[in-house]
């Protein structure tokens, strides 16, 4: 039987061996930690805390700014100490909320729901979006937003995305391991949700003992199946994990909800599964910290408001010394200048490499080979789609459907004359959604 799969993609070194064997480790948070208002897609929260206000873990410190927006939840006990700019991954100063930890965890109280099978659809709502749930595969767009399609009675497929194709990144690969319960228990209380939808596991071949777990646990379920996919880059992508697993289409116009779907990574679902049986607002996520440069790579469950620096510490330091450190996957994620930044809730991994290979490359002419448009998920011809971008040349961009890159990485990985062809594409692309906007 044929590997569920999409057109493209590429098969780069995983790196998966260097963290995969290794047991999750909970950290400790440390002495002052940082909550950026802006975790997500949408606007920034709404802090509603003052400096010197006494606070507790699981308190909330910083309410939605509005319905596309989410919460924000102290991870310790403490002092606030002050509001006010702070630097995170992407490079920009973001206003945050700083509290002193006094060591002390002192607790809210969670309220537990016994039996979710028995609550609405509205009240699961209502708890997934007070508990402050974003998207933690990266994208961070407000949970309650996605599971909040305008014809709910239209979803067909609610697909648990368990490919985890970036190179490196074992996290999910861990929480199914160690965890699967919370995984499958967060799947069935979103098909709560959506009458007539199916919930599908989608996991990528080189995870067998997960997909075996997995289908041992939902055996008898008649509304859930574990689905095998070809192992390929990006294989974890939005767009392509839907036509993997259902055949069909999304282009950048669209939703997945318009062909019937919903995607939501392996650490959103089991945030769900705790917001709506435990009560507990998202507080904490898992961490891949790997590369060569590591001395001890593995997976970390970190409280969010951990500097980088901490959980580097946590991890031994560096092996030797680092020509780059990236925040998340070394195909999407993003270089680091230092590690004096907080995790978030979007943060998937910090890697550290004692090479850094892309510097050293010395971009030539194209040479028409056409490998770029072999590997494109997009179906678009990225070469002629950078030459546009390069040339601020706007109408050849939308001509060429430009705004169906998904910024995945693969033409500027197989390209022999090493263009950055995804950076200059991402550049027109970030223009031109900054026009749609306005």
């Amino acid at each position: 039987m044929a590997k569920l799969t999409f057109k493209g993609g590429i098969h780069p070194y995983d790196g998966k061996e260097l963290s995969k064997d290794k047991p999750i480790v909970e950290l400790s948070a440390e002495e002052v930690m940082v909550y950026p208002l802006s975790q997500h897609i949408g606007a920034p929260a709404k802090a509603v805390v003052g400096k010197g206000e006494n606070v507790r873990r699981g308190q909330l410190i910083a309410e939605a700014g509005g319905f596309v927006s989410a919460p924000i939840y102290s991870s310790v006990s403490g002092v606030v100490k002050a509001i006010e700019p702070r630097r995170v991954a992407s490079g920009d100063m973001v206003m945050s909320i700083v509290i002193e930890n006094d060591g002390l965890g002192v607790e809210e109280e969670y309220e537990a729901t016994e039996y979710p099978e028995e609550l609405s659809g509205e009240e699961i709502l209502a708890k997934i979006q007070r508990a402050g749930i974003v998207g933690m595969g990266g994208a961070g767009f407000p949970t309650h937003v996605k599971l909040s399609p305008k014809e709910p009675e239209k979803i067909e497929y609610v697909i648990a995305n368990c490919a985890e194709c970036e190179p490196y990144l074992t996290s999910d690969y861990r929480r199914m391991l160690e965890e699967p319960e919370k995984l499958v228990g967060g799947l069935k209380i979103i098909l709560q949700l959506f009458d007539k939808a199916q919930g599908i596991i989608a996991i990528e071949d080189n995870k067998p003992d997960c997909v075996k777990l997995l289908r041992d646990l939902t055996r008898g379920e008649t509304r859930i199946s574990v689905r095998t996919l070809q192992t390929k880059y990006p294989q974890g992508g939005e767009r392509a994990l839907i036509y993997a697993t259902t055949g069909r289409k999304v282009n950048s116009s669209m939703l997945p909800a318009d062909v019937g779907a919903i995607v939501n990574n392996v650490d959103t679902i089991v945030a769900v599964y705790r917001a709506v049986k435990e009560g507990i607002p998202l507080m904490e996520r898992i961490v891949t910290v790997t590369g060569d440069a590591i001395k001890n790579p593995r997976n970390y469950k970190v409280p969010i408001g951990m500097s980088y620096t901490a959980i580097l510490e946590a991890a031994g330091g560096f092996a030797t010394q680092p020509e780059k450190i990236i925040c998340g996957g070394p195909m999407m994620g993003m270089a680091l200048f230092g590690t004096d930044i907080p995790v978030t809730k979007t943060s998937t991994a910090l890697l550290a490499f004692s090479k850094d290979a892309v510097s050293a490359m010395e971009p030539g002419p194209c040479i028409n080979c056409g490998r770029c448009l072999e590997v494109c998920p997009g179906r678009v011809m990225p070469s002629r789609l950078a030459d546009a971008a390069e040339h601020f040349d706007e109408e050849t961009f939308l001509e060429l459907n430009g705004m169906e890159c998904c910024e995945c990485g693969c033409c500027s990985y197989v390209c022999p004359a090493k263009r950055p062809l995804t950076q200059e594409i991402k550049s027109m692309r970030k223009l031109q959604l900054a026009k749609r906007k306005r």
